[in-house]
């Protein structure tokens, strides 16, 4: 059998090492030789990687568990208090922000109106609130170990904004921004991704292998998973499918295009429909949470403009099913607390507009996690870039070829 070169043995070491983290992780606490039992490495190698990841503080012994015999063995469990993450969710009218331990826990949250759309306007709002996230952040071994960051528009593999046409950016390098001014590691998604991430992290996506989530907000993004990895397609720009067209004359959108579906099924296609009906009377500046109030007062005009938000959902939807034919889609982002009134019409037109062939009642979910999706998927990301750098591998990326 041919020997394995030096690299060889560094990567097949790495791979070990991340099985035996992500064992403790996942089912801890666990003792040494459950590990071994549950992994099928030897004894001797469990126990030398369980010693590197108590040595770095990833890994924390406790009491003793239950003997089958001779001496009681140490429980092992993870260290999630060992460094924290922050999610920072732009959107186009709010900035929402989160400190998470390593298992994506919220610590603390913070949830403010955007001041302005501007650059320099939305940096400083999120400086201020990123620095007041650092400083709530209990003593650990590791501190803050990155920013995560999503932002309704494109971004490339690089972490570059080349387009976020609701907020009117191009070209923006925000990573170094916000790393010149915290030098702390800063992972910049689409927050759709991010949200895509999230939930299939912790929430109405977990254990689904594919799915499509739908970030309804101001605009409209979408986030795919594909056996269980983000899509990102050719460039990193896959899931804009809010810019895709429902009516050929429509109106024009700000992206350049004509009769974009969230121009219908959006946040701001429901606000403006309030506005131009003076719904509801007495508020001269709807927004969601009047909205929400008069919808649970029985409101007959705001059941009735979200009905017709459910149909146009319902739309889209039915490309995307026809498109992609995921185990679920998830509706997520601020519409989604607007289901009860919502579900309905959406399963209607579903229902009218897919063939039999589409089971589509059993994969319409909402999110769980509601208006935390994009900052939880963010605060991950930056959360695996820090595991990454220490040599720890995510399980789905774990090969030897």
């Amino acid at each position: 059998m041919k020997a394995l070169r030096t690299g060889d043995q560094n990567l097949v070491k790495q791979i070990n090492k991340s099985v035996v983290f992500h064992t403790i992780k996942n089912k801890g606490p666990i003792s040494r030789a459950q590990i071994s039992k549950e992994t099928g490495l030897n004894k001797a190698t469990v126990s030398t990687m369980v010693a590197e990841l108590l040595k770095e503080s990833f890994v924390k012994e406790i009491g003793a568990g239950q003997s089958s015999g001779g001496r009681k063995p140490v429980m092992l469990y993870f260290h999630h208090h060992a460094g924290y993450a922050i999610g920072i969710d732009v959107g186009v009218n709010y900035l929402s922000g989160i400190l998470t331990d390593l298992s994506g826990n919220i610590i603390e949250k913070t949830t403010s109106k955007l001041k302005s759309t501007r650059l320099e306007s939305v940096v400083d709002q999120m400086t201020a609130v990123t620095g007041n996230l650092i400083q709530k952040a209990p003593d650990s071994p590791y501190g803050i170990v990155g920013i995560g960051i999503g932002v309704p528009g494109l971004v490339d593999s690089k972490g570059q904004i080349l387009f976020a046409p609701n907020l009117k950016w191009r070209n923006v390098d925000l990573k170094q921004v916000m790393e010149e001014k915290f030098h702390i590691p800063v992972k910049i998604e689409n927050e759709a991704n991010a949200g895509a991430h999230g939930e299939q992290l912790y929430g109405a996506g977990k254990n689904i292998a594919n799915s499509v989530y739908i970030s309804i907000g101001i605009g409209i993004g979408t986030g795919i998973v594909i056996n269980h990895q983000l899509y990102r397609g050719f460039t990193g720009i896959a899931g804009e499918m809010g810019h895709m067209s429902i009516d050929f004359q429509g109106r024009k959108c700000s992206c350049g295009n004509r009769g974009c579906w969230e121009l219908y099924a959006s946040e701001s296609a429901l606000l403006d429909a309030a506005s131009k009906r003076n719904l509801p009377d007495g508020h001269p500046e709807a927004d969601l949470d009047v909205l929400y109030t008069e919808a649970q007062k029985g409101n007959v005009e705001v059941i009735q403009l979200l009905n017709t938000l459910g149909e146009y959902i319902g739309i889209g939807l039915t490309n995307v099913m026809n498109t992609f034919n995921p185990e679920a889609m998830i509706i997520g982002n601020r519409i989604a607390r607007f289901e009860p009134w919502i579900r309905n019409p959406v399963e209607r037109v579903l229902e009218e507009r897919l063939s039999n062939h589409h089971p589509f009642a059993t994969r319409l979910r909402f999110s769980k996690l509601k208006d935390d999706s994009t900052a939880l998927g963010a605060a991950s990301f930056a959360i695996s870039d820090f595991f990454s750098n220490q040599k720890i591998t995510e399980m789905e990326s774990l090969s030897l070829t």
